[in-house]
């Protein structure tokens, strides 16, 4: 962390800490030292989506479906609360370790607010 805080950095921390979505991971702090900035969120048990699709090779339709739907009830959320997330990829799709997987989009550091102009 040098004298200011990147650009990306607190674009993530502004626009994903007014978020709350069971499709959106949860942000929980920020913690900051002389020489670091940390941003806590929740666990996702699961990895990233990308991952499930790499070992299971590819998903039935009803599968893509289900973690599909989850993706547009999130980013559909995320426009309703006027942020574009600009950055949306298999890797920033993470899973809960849950039997019946939730989708949890994650990575807000290119995202902009039009309510703040980022």
């Amino acid at each position: 962390r040098g004298p200011k805080i990147d650009e990306n950095v607190a674009r993530e921390i502004i626009n994903h800490r007014s978020l709350r979505h069971p499709n959106i991971i949860r942000f929980k702090e920020v913690v900051l030292t002389p020489t670091h900035i940390a941003i806590a969120m929740e666990y996702a048990a699961g990895g990233e989506l990308f991952e499930r699709i790499c070992s299971a090779g590819r998903f039935s339709e009803d599968e893509a479906r289900y973690f599909f739907q989850q993706l547009i009830s999130g980013v559909s959320y995320c426009h309703a609360m006027q942020i574009c997330h600009r950055d949306l990829k298999l890797e920033n799709t993470l899973l809960d370790g849950s039997p019946a997987p939730r989708l949890k989009i994650c990575d807000f550091g290119y995202s902009k607010s039009s309510l703040l102009h980022s």
